[in-house]
């Protein structure tokens, strides 16, 4: 009755009311309210890797940033002992003099490998502090997939007696790049207009994670304009209908890994 009374008090002043959050990622809790999920069993910590670059004239610059982070929410709460990181945007891209790779176009990003190996490396040493035992490298690009594996190797080794793991899972990725691509082909989408960037495939997939980041006005395949335009493929039928196809996929496959891997160690 008291508790109902003070809530109604709350309503009644316009003062928010606390409440517990379910949110699952890291950077929306307070260090008691980790402290507290950890102790409770969340114990995995999902660290995305994303990455600012070119995506064609249709879609947006932070198209890997955003889907990592709503896939890994996605796979986070699947698995249900997972938090998720702050997702990581600054990533090797390429050369600066001359630019090579993606650098060729204004907005994109890069790093050394050197540098985000170490972003990798406290980043994972600093969630071994806070308590977490498994630590995942999910990453949605491919210039980096090898430095995920080498950070995960080393720190594997250095760890080796302790009850700390960090994996990279490359199935994220496998899902995502090749995968996903080959159940549009069987679906009978040509293999040119499937693309390898910002085609069918991909705009396909962040339509369905978030259509804000895709002018749906000035999609255009990219073998009319060889390659001029950052374009590698056709977007021009993509639907966040078949991007769904893509999200199910990639999370399936991905809480499938974690999930093996973990009941291993």
């Amino acid at each position: 009755m008291v508790r109902a009374v003070l809530f109604l008090c709350f309503l009644l002043l316009g003062l928010p009311v606390a409440h517990a959050s379910d949110t699952v990622f890291l950077e929306e809790l307070t260090w008691t309210e980790l402290r507290d999920l950890v102790r409770s069993g969340k114990t995995t910590i999902i660290v995305p890797i994303g990455g600012t670059e070119q995506n064609g004239p249709h879609m947006a610059l932070g198209k890997h940033n955003q889907r990592v982070r709503y896939l890994s929410e996605k796979i986070a709460r699947t698995l249900g002992n997972a938090l998720v990181a702050p997702v990581i945007a600054y990533v090797p891209e390429g050369a600066l003099d001359p630019p090579t790779a993606h650098m060729r176009f204004p907005g994109t990003i890069t790093t050394p490998e050197e540098v985000f190996e170490k972003t990798l490396e406290y980043a994972a040493r600093s969630f071994k502090l806070a308590g977490f035992h498994d630590i995942v490298f999910l990453g949605d690009h491919g210039s980096y997939q090898r430095d995920e594996k080498a950070v995960a190797d080393r720190l594997d080794k250095e760890w080796a007696t302790q009850p700390v793991r960090v994996l990279a899972v490359e199935e994220y990725y496998r899902a995502s790049e090749n995968e996903f691509g080959q159940l549009l082909r069987s679906k009978g989408y040509p293999e040119q207009e499937v693309g390898l960037h910002a085609g069918l495939a991909d705009t396909s997939l962040m339509l369905a994670v978030d259509p804000r980041f895709v002018r749906t006005d000035r999609l255009q395949s990219g073998a009319e304009h060889q390659g001029s335009t950052g374009v590698s493929g056709d977007p021009r039928r993509s639907s966040a209908e078949l991007g769904q196809l893509g999200v199910d996929l990639i999370v399936a496959r991905t809480v499938d890994a974690i999930r093996k891997v973990i009941g291993h160690h």
